[in-house]
């Protein structure tokens, strides 16, 4: 009888301790039972769809996992900076390495902006700036490209506050490493808005680039436009290409130092690719590094999903803005290249200003795509990807100048 007692005792007590238990019995519950269902929506849309799969997934999973109740492996808490008085007294890392689980330790390189730089050496690696160097003015499209950024940052400041409208304004980037760099520097995580719900929206728009894009284009651009071909690209010099990374190093890092972690790693690794010498480095960084960043960045940034940061109207307004950066990123890179056409005589395609967000290369694939759509002869990919290079050093920059008003 005792026995029988001790584990009906011993089953009550596992059923109350249950994540079931707490799906049924409360309304946060239901509330991460929603949130589950979305991370299966993100999982179907990566493994079906193929919308950034790399970390969409990752992601997904870390929504899944943050959101099972009682599993004690991410605590917001911990991240608020907040001392029992309610004042800001920064965040304890002792603290969440003695009581946090095993998201709260991964969750530690977002907040010590430790992934996002390695992600820009990786992405140095995999980058050829030949189209960038071979075509400076692409400088000039990159950088009209980010307008969307400061058009949106001026929306978002009638809703949040100047550290939260940076962070969200920067989606317009198509930058995600970018988007997690500023939120995670600027965002406490007690707010209303949280470096989660910045990397949701980023990456969200990221893969819905197809999408987005082509319409904005097209009603920017006339058929004529859209059917001009670009002369072939000059040829740039081993030297050339040596010096660039160090020269945009230095300079960028001398006027706006904020931004130097993003540009110097980002630059680091493109210095690896184009020396020649350091083959294993660029092996390492293109492949085994990046993937295991990628995996415990999109981990640890799934698991900041909580219910009480996605199921508001906050959020709603993120996703809301978040779009409106990018469609005016998109449209300012187009409308600038419109201008530059009429001024070379009808010798750029103003497809390629699109191009300009930090998507790449994927941008870049969106206007080769659609020049051929009018005349698949036309061949506009090495023009594109000038300014898509040129996207992510503007992304950098314009993170650089947020974080050197705000940070």
């Amino acid at each position: 009888m005792i026995i029988l007692e001790t584990l009906l005792q011993t089953l009550k007590d596992l059923w109350f301790e249950s994540g079931l238990y707490a799906f049924v019995t409360s309304v946060d519950g239901l509330k991460s039972l929603a949130m589950i269902l979305i991370s299966f929506v993100f999982m179907f849309l990566a493994i079906k769809k193929g919308f950034e799969p790399l970390l969409l997934l990752p992601i997904a999973f870390g929504m899944l996992l943050t959101n099972i109740p009682n599993a004690g492996m991410y605590h917001p808490e911990l991240w608020t900076g907040m001392n029992a008085a309610g004042e800001h007294v920064g965040i304890d890392y002792l603290q969440v390495m003695r009581e946090g689980g095993l998201l709260d330790i991964l969750y530690m390189g977002v907040k010590l902006q430790v992934y996002p730089p390695l992600i820009f050496l990786g992405i140095g690696c995999m980058t050829d700036f030949g189209p960038l160097i071979a075509n400076p003015k692409s400088f000039l499209l990159g950088a009209a490209a980010q307008g969307g950024i400061f058009f949106t940052f001026i929306l978002a400041g009638l809703f949040f506050t100047g550290k939260e409208a940076s962070s969200i304004a920067i989606i317009g980037g198509a930058d995600g490493p970018t988007a997690i760099y500023v939120s995670s520097k600027l965002l406490s995580g007690g707010g209303a808005i949280d470096t989660g719900t910045i990397a949701l929206a980023a990456y969200t728009y990221m893969a819905l680039v197809p999408i987005i894009q082509p319409p904005i284009m097209r009603a920017l651009t006339t058929k004529k436009e859209r059917s001009i071909k670009m002369g072939q690209l000059r040829k740039v010099s081993k030297t050339e290409k040596i010096i660039f990374p160090i020269a945009v190093t230095l300079i960028i890092g001398s006027l706006i130092p904020s931004a130097a972690p993003l540009v110097g790693m980002l630059m680091l690794g493109n210095l690896f690719k184009e020396s020649g010498v350091v083959s294993r480095l660029v092996d390492t960084a293109q492949n085994a590094m990046m993937n295991i960043i990628t995996i415990f960045l999109g981990i640890s940034v799934g698991a900041t999903t909580k219910a009480d940061k996605v199921i508001n109207k906050e959020f709603l307004l993120v996703m809301l803005l978040g779009v409106a950066a990018f469609s005016l990123g998109t449209a300012s890179g187009v409308l600038l290249s419109k201008l530059m056409n009429k001024l070379s005589g009808g010798k750029i395609n103003p497809l390629i200003g699109s191009a300009g967000v930090s998507a790449v290369p994927m941008a870049a694939r969106i206007s080769q795509k659609e020049g051929a759509r009018e005349d698949p002869t036309n061949f506009l990919l090495m023009h594109a990807m000038g300014p898509n290079v040129a996207g992510v050093i503007g992304s950098a920059v314009a993170a650089g100048v947020l974080l050197s008003v705000f940070g």
